[in-house]
């Protein structure tokens, strides 16, 4: 009988695994014939921070035959099937979205959708607002304005540049120990920032389309490096960020500012659209909500798809 061994998925091609023993030691593996996870309807059976075991062959590939059980995991829609959920990495402590006013605009429902996927599991995100070097003083104004928005809420933000330093301390301290994911749109310098913090990596960095002022892809497959006592996930830049259904009483949970008035308004099942009574409404009206994460709040919602690449930072 073959040993099991047990690792961690560190990168996933979508038909190989490289899984790092306990001892250190890099892997390739498959996946053992039709490996399935119960429940879960994915693309992806096993993504990037899964806990696994598996067997090694005399041909010395390893073949996974375990899938630990996941403590949390972040997901969207995949690209091409609507109904169908990708896994984007598993087991993280915390997230970093990184942000960028331009080169490329990073668009706010873009934002509000990744911070409600991250809810879902209470996975602690901070917005990193980064190529601070490249802002004018009303952009940097800008981003004070959405600082205030989102701290307000719960959320920690961090300014960040690869040209000049800025935040990059800062970033490497948040980071000390966890297992960290990286997401964002495509050029908006995720693999430059881990490049800074660990420049052994060196990861490839790209350029923004002159043609659409967009990012090009670079990081084409989710990886997981290790930096210190902790752990970086680097993920493939992503245009949209399309939700799974979640059922209404839960999109009303993974809005801070919205859950916080569940309990004050006249209905206990008050979607806080258009019911008399509603407490939520009354603070949007009192400016306590911010206007557009109401308005994406609605948007989710209502399970409207809009063109996120149009809503965009104001």
């Amino acid at each position: 009988m073959n040993e099991l061994f047990s690792g961690t998925v560190m990168q996933s091609t979508g038909s190989w695994y490289e899984v790092r023993t306990s001892e250190g030691e890099i892997v390739r593996c498959r996946l053992r014939g039709q490996f399935r996870i119960k429940g879960i309807k994915t693309t992806n059976p096993v993504v990037v921070g899964d806990h696994v075991k598996f067997i090694i062959e005399n041909d010395g590939c390893g073949y996974i035959t375990v899938l630990e059980p996941r403590k949390n995991y972040i997901d969207r829609k995949s690209t091409n099937l609507s109904k169908i959920t990708h896994i984007i990495a598993a087991n993280i402590d915390q997230a970093f979205l990184v942000v960028t006013l331009k080169e490329p605009r990073t668009s706010l429902g873009f934002i509000d959708r990744f911070l409600v996927a991250a809810e879902g599991f209470r996975i602690p995100t901070c917005l990193v607002f980064n190529k601070l070097d490249i802002y004018t003083e009303d952009e940097i104004a800008e981003i004070a304005e959405l600082e205030r928005i989102y701290e307000k809420i719960g959320y920690t933000t961090l300014r960040t540049s690869v040209v000049n330093g800025e935040g990059i301390e800062m970033l490497k301290q948040r980071m000390a120990g966890k297992v960290s994911l990286f997401s964002g749109h495509s050029g908006v310098g995720k693999s430059a920032l881990i490049n800074t913090i660990e420049p052994a990596l060196d990861l490839k960095v790209g350029r923004i389309s002159d043609v659409h002022n967009k990012g090009m892809h670079t990081t084409t497959f989710a990886s997981m490096f290790q930096v210190g006592e902790g752990y970086i996930i680097d993920t493939p830049g992503v245009k949209e960020f399309g939700l799974i259904q979640y059922k209404p009483e839960e999109i009303r949970d993974y809005f801070p500012e919205i859950r916080q008035y569940n309990n004050m308004c006249r209905f206990s099942n008050c979607t806080h659209t258009h019911e008399p009574g509603c407490a939520v409404q009354q603070a949007l009206e009192d400016g306590e909500i911010a206007p557009h994460r109401y308005e994406n709040y609605l948007n989710i919602l209502h399970d409207n798809d809009m063109n996120l690449a149009e809503w965009q930072l104001r």
